[in-house]
């Protein structure tokens, strides 16, 4: 009896961890860039009462052993990096990566981050650098006579001037990982490197393997409404059934204590 209490608490614990993740997607599904991601568990050690093939008599063997199971835990979150929809937005700052890859930005404190959000702005300087005001690597600053800016698939960035006269202004490289679902979140749209994901690649847009660069695009949230919401209710079902387990043992239990 106690057994089964303890299998279906963490059963409704691993039901909440499915929900927290559900509820995350959802609260993301207009950020741009955002990579889903579930829940995903592994059954508990098991108590062997009886080992399969066991000597039933001085000549058969038990086809089949008696195992108790003792519940379920969180394994692990793993994150969906399929590419979302391109969505047009026409502004200057703004690229999507089509296929593999990360945009290489600087923090504060001389880290590097990655992000598959391709919005980006100018700074007072004319820095390209994102909202947070993290600096785009390799660094590429505007002059103030661009009045237009072009980027190619291959991450070149050129300034048009009043004139119609064209600068180069510098190059975008992106990074690939070995391990996409290594890399660790840490808010803000940025991920960092870890030992699971291995180290950055850092290459020009379009080289071994990785995306190009879409202009005056940024990358949708990959999160699918329907089937999230489908997960959300089947998850909630069998939170309530393994409450419903509880109730029942519950119930069991008092008979038992009642048997005179």
């Amino acid at each position: 009896m106690i057994s089964a209490l303890k299998a279906a608490a963490s059963g409704m614990e691993a039901q909440q961890a499915q929900i927290e993740s559900i509820s995350n997607n959802l609260a993301n599904v207009n950020t741009n860039g955002y990579k889903k991601s579930r829940a995903e568990f592994q059954d508990l050690l098991y108590e062997t009462l009886q080992e399969p093939g066991a000597n039933t008599s001085a000549t058969t063997q038990s086809p089949v052993g008696i195992q108790r199971g003792m519940g379920v835990r969180i394994s692990g979150t793993q994150r969906n990096f399929e590419m979302g929809n391109p969505v047009h937005t026409n502004r200057d700052l703004d690229m999507m990566i089509k296929g593999d890859g990360f945009f290489v930005v600087q923090l504060p404190n001389g880290d590097s981050a990655y992000r598959r959000d391709g919005s980006f702005y100018k700074s007072a300087t004319g820095r390209i650098e994102t909202i947070d005001g993290y600096a785009l690597q390799p660094e590429i600053t505007l002059p103030s006579g661009a009045v237009k800016i072009e980027i190619s698939e291959d991450g070149t960035v050129t300034g048009i001037n009043n004139d119609n006269s064209k600068s180069q202004l510098g190059q975008i490289q992106i990074a690939t990982f070995v391990n996409n679902g290594g890399l660790k979140a840490i808010g803000k749209n940025l991920y960092s490197a870890t030992d699971a994901s291995g180290a950055p690649n850092v290459v020009a847009p379009g080289e071994n393997l990785s995306g190009s660069l879409l202009h005056r695009h940024v990358e949708s949230s990959n999160v699918e409404i329907v089937r999230e919401m489908t997960d959300m209710i089947s998850a909630q079902r069998a939170f309530e059934m393994n409450s419903k387990v509880i109730q029942t043992v519950d119930q069991m239990l008092q008979h038992t204590v009642n048997i005179k």
